[in-house]
């Protein structure tokens, strides 16, 4: 019985008969295109199948089998799958596994009227199906319950028990076979698992489970109705999508930058539609591995959709499958299979990331489908260095970045006029001043080199534009790198660093501290699972003077990694400036214990020459000292001498700190509330109009 919903949706009982290929992700490409289409041809040769009209099945494909789903009764789908069994009897070299469920399905028309089905029923099919073995014909206790009060199925139907299937849902299953059809043996999944009593299926029920059929759908219904309200009011917007890693099923594992590349790329060009929320790399890489319940992780990542995919990487030949889930139902919206020459690679991208944008709605303008259809080179060995750069660039290591500069320049030798490859050379060496004692005076002028090559080869570049804005932050120039982290964000408006630099780098340096703060959230809203981010966001409060905002922000940082070191001195930070002198010398001893390094050793001799231990305010600064040789930390050293009322020597440490390029520190001399007791000191304002320029901002 369907019950009807809106233009988009149409939901009823389907009796769902899914079939897979066992070992397919093993075989080699070509194999796997000759055992697909013998499946195909043995599965349309059926009589359950030829008989039936378009409007009494739809066969869907999904990768490596298909789903066939009938309408008229749960026999349908038994009857076909004994069929396959009798005809699979020919072919040894094809072991099929087969599952039935009879539940809610849903026809879904996307924006330009072409329709999908998915729903519950396929997807409780696929869960039946996989816990079953080659030759197995698994049925969900709802089928069994329906074709045992026909006579002829009773003797055919085995009672196993309960299997755990995807996402921690228990199912009751029942065995289908019938000598010499079907696999007799108990299936893998059950014999590790403690035996259960069989139960007999109780004719008694069968009216009762005819209502449930019933009213299921309208349940189903009901569901994805509230499920919209719900994300509504959860600020989840429709149109967002988070893509997962996605699995390297190539025998090489070394291909796994491959897999992590296609990801990436499929990832960028979506993200350059302005219509839709797409979370970062950064965020999604913490279900590497096989992800858990999707609509968790859908509602940690703030999404609707979620992107799961697979890539085959063999000689001069790729195959990539996808699916898009909606998450709330984990329903399969639809899967696609492409089968390509590797110097297709790009058009495939193209074609997934337009169709994520088809399915979801998005209004795309010329100049994004322009940059979603883009080809960064025609070169594939080019392309294929590039990833292998991104790749390690992505384990944010100064082994890591150094590898992926060699990588980048490899690239470049391939294809001089490679945009990408430059940009990449240019985030390696200001993650280098970051993540590493790399000297600024030597990498800075690397980093605008390589920015600018990128920039002058393709200047619609927005990663480009970001990192030549850190460059010039790097120099001190806020403003100017506003407008490069603006100009990005035009470009990519979901590139969460973008945000994130010009939230904490450009605008709270020069006092913008609610837009500096709006911006932040939008990074953390696009890459949640940032640390870095996050405690940047807890930093902007603190220079916002919102400090039990700022601590409440960097205790959930360090809930999220409590290994960060970052999040701990900024936390410390906070709780100095609110008073908890003694909390936040913890959270200082606690950076220490983590990195083993200078910093927080003054900052934990700032906060206790606070608390008026000038002993061991002392005694921690010339460790401190001592342990930073050759360059030691001159903006912390400044903050101690502050906190030792020593303002003639703070001064001396800033223009040392200005003179050493620490400039994530020394840009915020105008905000930073530590240095309030030199405000108004001519040495310090001096210097402050020489880093910033004439104070626009006034602070308290």
């Amino acid at each position: 019985m369907p019950a009807e919903s809106d233009d988009n949706l149409h939901l009823e009982i389907g009796h769902v008969l899914f079939i897979d290929i066992v070992g397919y992700s093993k075989l080699l490409i070509e194999e796997q295109k000759e055992r697909l289409h013998q499946l195909t041809a043995i599965v349309l040769a059926t009589a359950q199948v030829r008989t039936s009209t378009d409007e009494q099945l739809v066969r869907l494909p999904t990768g490596d089998g298909m789903a066939l789903v009938f309408h008229h009764s749960a026999e349908e789908p038994a009857r076909c799958a004994l069929e396959i069994a009798a005809a699979l009897q020919k072919h040894p070299d094809l072991p099929v596994r087969m599952g039935i469920h009879s539940g809610p399905v849903s026809e879904v028309r996307d924006v330009s009227g072409r329709s999908n089905i998915a729903g519950a029923g396929i997807n409780m099919a696929q869960r039946v199906m996989d816990c079953g073995d080659a030759g197995h014909i698994l049925l969900s206790q709802h089928v069994a319950d329906d074709l045992v009060q026909y006579r002829q199925w009773a003797p055919r139907l085995h009672d196993l028990g309960d299997c755990e299937v995807k996402h921690g849902v228990r199912l009751h299953l029942v065995n289908l076979y019938a000598e010499p059809l079907g696999n007799a043996a108990l299936p893998q999944k059950f014999q590790q698992a403690k035996p259960k009593p069989a139960r007999r299926i109780n004719l008694g029920w069968i009216a009762a489970l005819a209502l449930a059929a019933i009213l299921a759908a309208g349940a189903a219904y009901y569901y994805f109705s509230a499920y919209r309200s719900a994300s509504k009011g959860a600020a989840i917007p429709e149109k967002s999508i988070a893509v997962l890693p996605f699995e390297n099923l190539s025998r090489d594992p070394e291909n796994a930058y491959f897999a992590e590349g296609i990801q990436e790329e499929i990832l960028t060009r979506v993200a350059k539609v302005a219509d839709l929320k797409v979370i970062s790399r950064t965020s999604t890489q913490r279900f590497k591995s096989a992800p858990g319940d999707l609509r968790q992780i859908a509602q940690q990542l703030g999404v609707a959709h979620i992107l799961e995919g697979s890539v085959q990487k063999s000689a001069d030949q790729v195959r990539v499958n996808v699916q898009l889930i909606e998450a709330a139902t984990d329903a399969h919206l639809w899967a696609e299979i492409y089968d390509r020459k590797l110097t297709d690679v790009f058009g495939v991208e193209t074609e997934i990331a337009k169709k994520i944008a088809d399915s979801l709605q998005a209004k795309l303008t010329g100049s994004e489908q322009k940059a979603m259809a883009a080809r960064p080179t025609e070169n594939t060995e080019a392309h294929e260095l590039y990833l292998k750069g991104r790749y390690f660039w992505g384990k944010r290591t100064g082994d890591g970045f150094r590898k992926a500069l060699d990588y980048f320049h490899q690239a470049l030798n391939q294809d001089p006029n490679y945009a990408l490859a430059y940009a990449g050379i240019a985030d390696c060496y200001v993650l280098l001043i970051a993540w590493t004692p790399a000297s600024p005076v030597e990498y800075l002028p690397k980093a605008r080199a390589a920015a600018n090559k990128a920039l002058e080869i393709d200047n619609s570049l927005g990663e480009a534009h970001a990192s030549l804005g850190e460059v010039m932050i790097g120099e001190l120039n806020p403003r100017d790198a506003r407008r490069e982290f603006e100009r990005a964000i035009e470009l990519n408006p979901n590139y969460a660093t973008a945000h994130h630099w010009l939230g904490i780098d450009a605008l709270a340096p020069l006092g913008e501290h609610d837009h500096a703060i709006a911006e932040l959230k939008r990074a953390v809203e696009l890459d949640p699972f940032s640390a870095i981010i996050n405690a940047n966001l807890g930093l902007s409060y603190t220079l916002a003077r919102r400090y039990s905002e700022a601590i409440a922000q960097l205790r959930k940082t360090v809930e999220l990694d409590p290994a960060f070191p970052y999040a701990h001195s900024m936390l410390g930070e906070a709780l100095v400036l609110s008073g908890q002198l003694d909390q936040a010398i913890g959270e200082y001893e606690r950076t220490y214990n983590i990195s083993h390094e200078h910093f927080p050793l003054l900052r934990a001799a700032h906060a206790y020459a606070l608390k008026g231990d000038r002993k061991k305010a002392l005694q921690l600064f010339n460790q401190a000292k001592e342990l930073g040789k050759p360059i030691v930390w001159a903006f912390g050293c400044a903050l101690v001498h502050i906190g030792l009322g020593d303002k003639e020597e703070a001064i001396n440490w800033l223009e040392q700190s200005y003179r050493q390029k620490e400039s994530t520190n020394i840009s915020l001399i105008r905000v930073h509330p530590f240095l309030d007791p030199l405000r108004g000191d001519p040495r310090f304002e001096k210097l402050a109009d020489k880093i910033i320029g004439p104070q626009q901002n006034k602070q308290p």
